[in-house]
């Protein structure tokens, strides 16, 4: 008899060969040094201000275990998003997610940063030791993008073409330095700074679509939106809905996993029942993915 954990992977498998395509890019996955990850899930258990809400972690279970459910699901690539909240501790970081990525193949090699002196030697040396990704997340660090601090590293990051994931939107909770003024600042002095806006930009949704309608390498990626958890507090407008059919190219999937209140299909099943056509639905789970980080050998493991 199937597990539930069995059937879910079976799903998730099925409809990306629904599709077409050999698997998920998941481009939003979080992983960290264990200590790390208990202190952010006893943040979500508490339901802490940056969160606001009851949030079960639908995933608690160890390191291993995550990575072979994601690779149950048929994930082909996906990340190991983690982020420092105090100057300090972004280089302690990196190193550890440099291990993680070394013995986890199909991981996408992630790193971070915080607005200190010395950021941009330790971005460069991530970026030399193969970081394919970096995370920032301002809400949780409480800093502003836009730091002259911070200029030596998205100087580094555009030149390099590495993508930024950045949660910057306001939701679930706003911060100091959340909305989209801060990074049209950045978006200024680097026009080819390649960013990813975590959750689409939740819940200024308009104005970074109108971001990246006018900076041609800022994608968006669609964590945790359009899910019947997400639609009840800060759901997208039906105006933009309508606009994600002319970002075709330029959004792409992601999850928070493990940190989701829900089933990892749901979160799938969000994106692939907008009604929008399965190209677009191939390029957001898979092909934005490959052609971004440069994935074209990948192959189902």
């Amino acid at each position: 008899m199937e597990t539930e954990h069995e059937r879910e992977a079976r799903a998730v498998r099925d409809l990306a060969t629904r599709l077409g395509l050999p698997g998920i890019i998941d481009v939003h996955t979080h992983f960290m040094p264990g200590n790390v990850m208990d202190k952010v899930w006893a943040y979500f258990d508490a339901a802490g201000p940056l969160v606001g809400r009851e949030w079960p972690i639908a995933y608690r279970h160890d390191e291993d275990e995550r990575v072979r459910r994601l690779r149950d699901f048929g994930v082909l690539a996906f990340t190991s998003m983690l982020y420092p909240h105090k100057p300090g501790m972004a280089a302690w970081l990196n190193a550890w997610a440099t291990d993680f990525a070394a013995r986890t193949p199909d991981c996408l090699h992630t790193a971070t940063f915080y607005p200190e002196p010395g950021a941009a030697d330790y971005v460069a040396s991530a970026i030399e030791r193969g970081a394919r990704v970096f995370k920032s997340h301002v809400q949780v660090g409480d800093y502003d993008p836009s730091d002259t601090l911070l200029d030596p590293v998205w100087g580094l990051l555009q030149e390099a073409e590495v993508p930024t994931v950045i949660h910057c939107g306001s939701g679930p909770a706003p911060g100091r330095f959340t909305g989209p003024e801060p990074i049209r600042l950045v978006l200024q002095r680097f026009p080819r700074l390649p960013l990813v806006i975590a959750h689409m930009g939740m819940p200024e949704y308009a104005e970074f679509l109108d971001l990246a309608e006018s900076h041609e390498a800022v994608h968006l990626d669609t964590t945790m939106n359009f899910t019947a958890f997400s639609d009840e507090q800060m759901p997208m407008p039906a105006d933009q809905v309508r606009r994600l059919a002319d970002f075709g190219d330029r959004i792409l999937f992601g999850s928070d996993f493990p940190n989701i209140p829900y089933p990892y299909l749901e979160a799938l099943e969000a994106v692939t029942g907008l009604g929008l056509d399965e190209s677009w639905q191939r390029a957001v789970l898979h092909d934005n993915a490959v052609r971004l980080f440069e994935l074209s050998d990948l192959r189902v493991g």
